[in-house]
């Protein structure tokens, strides 16, 4: 198969094509192949590719849903793939070996994708951008030494400039949906508890987590959220979608309330630019007969620092259980210096620091969703900001402490994606406009609890 007739399919399209015998998977990952190794010197996107899934790749291997033989890289992050690496981009972690499969990719199979390697990812997926001394740095397509976004800034990249046309994501601040604006993909976070994350974890990051696909189509959107939306066995909670599924649902618009919201949450300035392009969805959806009206949400500013203890609770002994499954120790020389000093402040959280964080979390929460009690969408940037120079946002800029860490990297990144996370509400980043810088630009759109069928 050429690679121009290769790019020129999502998803989907690519899975109908192998369904219908026009081609075989394996001349689809040899595809894959071919655009990565064109590829990945520039942009930096894929850390591994499997040889049994590309050149030994057996056909009947290969699942029958929708996806069926459509190539897919796997974020270097969480325990996916039963005997696969899983580095999660750092030195600590080389070659730690996978030992089960996670629910979501026995689902991912029986949708027909076909995993052939692993995508960059900053170190513990913790930056808004994938810069990685382990690896090296992932670039977005659009300009070389720019950066791809994060934390699922590989993925991005790889689907964006043709690699593949879907991969993995994984979004505990905005990591699907940054890379997305960063990159001009599509890419949905879905409501908490949607995407089941067992067998081992129950809820990843408190909750905060949400696994999913970074892509270039709605309807990739929609048909994998129809893959990969199925209650397991032991997750402990269900929440309820629509008895049609995603993929009928996606052509049938109705009118909705939406709230744009421009204010700095975070006392982020918005770029004109950024703002603009929001401004002008805002008024397209006023001509298609939605009503759109300015909404300000209110959230207490010292959220990021509550959101720390949250996250970092229990860092150290996750680590320190990394290291004893690959016989190395947390020190500066296995980590990147800002993951060495969260390591180390980790060790000082309390059970009741721990408490209190969940407390102001809380409030913020419900500070944030009085948005839903008026309107059906919450409309605004993605980022304030487009992609910019790699060194911004990486795990070892200097001067980075405890004290300034989120101000110095993730105010500007997370203003507007992270309030999802806290609320586990949906939420997708679209390729809206471009930046004068050539940069493209992400318009955010969010529902409320269980309603990606509205997006």
């Amino acid at each position: 198969m050429k690679l121009s007739d290769y790019t020129s399919y999502d998803g989907v399209g690519l899975g109908k094509l192998v369904a219908k015998k026009e081609v075989s998977a394996k001349e689809l990952a040899k595809a894959a192949a071919e655009a990565i190794a064109l590829a990945k010197p520039k942009i930096g996107a894929v850390v591994e590719t499997y040889p049994d899934r590309i050149e030994k790749l057996d056909d009947k291997s290969i699942g029958k849903g929708p996806f069926q033989g459509v190539p897919f890289l796997m974020k270097d992050v969480f325990g996916h793939e039963k005997g696969r690496k899983m580095e999660f981009g750092s030195k600590l972690c080389e070659g730690m070996i996978t030992p089960a499969d996670t629910y979501m990719t026995t689902q991912l199979r029986a949708a027909g994708v076909n995993i052939l390697g692993r995508s960059s990812a900053p170190e513990y997926s913790m930056s808004g951008t994938t810069e990685n001394k382990f690896y090296g740095n992932t670039s977005s397509p659009w300009k070389q030494g720019f950066s791809a976004g994060g934390s699922s800034g590989g993925a991005a990249a790889a689907v964006s400039s043709g690699m593949v046309p879907i991969a993995h994501g994984s979004d505990i601040g905005g990591s699907i949906r940054i890379p997305a604006s960063w990159c001009g993909g599509v890419g949905l976070k879905p409501s908490r508890g949607r995407v089941s994350v067992g067998p081992v974890t129950d809820e990843g990051g408190l909750g905060y987590s949400a696994n999913f696909i970074q892509c270039l189509t709605i309807r990739d959107a929609a048909v994998m959220l129809d893959c990969l939306s199925h209650p397991q066995i032991g997750d402990p909670f269900i929440i309820p979608k629509p008895d049609e599924g995603y993929a009928k649902n996606y052509k049938k618009p109705k009118k909705y309330k939406i709230g744009l919201v421009l204010n700095e949450l975070f006392g982020v300035a918005i770029d004109p630019e950024v703002k603009a392009a929001v401004e002008k969805t805002a008024k397209t959806l006023q001509s298609l007969g939605h009503k759109v009206d300015t909404v300000k949400v209110e959230i207490d500013k010292n959220f990021l620092e509550t959101m720390n203890k949250l996250f970092f609770f229990g860092f150290d002994v996750r680590l320190d259980g990394y290291g004893k499954r690959t016989g190395q120790k947390p020190s500066d020389k296995t980590l990147e210096p800002i993951i060495w000093e969260l390591y180390q402040w980790s060790k000082t959280l309390t059970a009741a620091d721990l408490f209190a964080a969940m407390s102001a979390a809380n409030i913020a929460r419900r500070s944030c969703a009085k948005i839903f009690e008026s309107h059906d969408i919450w409309l605004s940037p993605t980022n304030a900001r487009v992609s910019e120079a790699w060194g911004k946002y990486n795990l070892s800029k200097p001067g980075v402490t405890m004290e300034n860490f989120s101000s110095s990297l993730f105010s500007e990144p997370i203003q507007f994606t992270v309030p999802h996370n806290l609320m586990g509400t949906p939420a997708i980043s679209l390729p809206l406009a471009m930046h004068s810088t050539g940069m493209p630009i992400g318009v955010q759109l969010a529902a409320k609890p269980a309603d990606e069928h509205i997006l």
